[in-house]
């Protein structure tokens, strides 16, 4: 962005430091798992589902490694979610407008939602079809 002669750029505050940066950072992070949930369905879809298997992966798990296998899909799922809603939102800041560029950033971030799914559900599939008695 460049600004003319006569404009100035919006102020940026101040860089906080030590404690009063990661307090900062939470309420960051929090503004954005809220603004997340509320304007994406898909991330408030996986949200409720995740309180629901979060506590499933503890009852199912045998060891502690199996519990966090069974997590671990859970998170996979929720971050990528993240990152994809991230990039649409920037995607639509550019431009609401169509252009390919636009549509291969928005598909491509879909595809990793949908690598997540599938790791989601082999990881899952994998651990409880090996406690069927077959």
């Amino acid at each position: 962005m460049t600004f003319g002669a006569s404009e100035t750029p919006p102020s940026v505050p101040a860089k906080k430091k030590g404690l009063a940066r990661i307090w900062a950072a939470t309420v960051y992070s929090a503004e954005g798992l809220r603004a997340c949930f509320r304007s994406e369905e898909a991330f408030r879809i996986e949200s409720i589902l995740s309180v629901f298997l979060i506590p499933l992966a503890f009852i199912l798990g045998e060891t502690a490694l199996e519990t966090t296998m069974l997590l671990f899909p859970i998170v996979l799922v929720l971050l990528v979610e993240l990152l994809n809603s991230a990039v649409e939102a920037v995607v639509d800041r550019v431009s609401l407008d169509y252009h390919e560029l636009s549509k291969k950033a928005k598909d491509i971030a879909s595809g990793a939602v949908f690598i997540s799914l599938m790791t989601f559900l082999l990881i899952w599939s994998v651990l409880l079809f090996d406690r069927l008695p077959i």
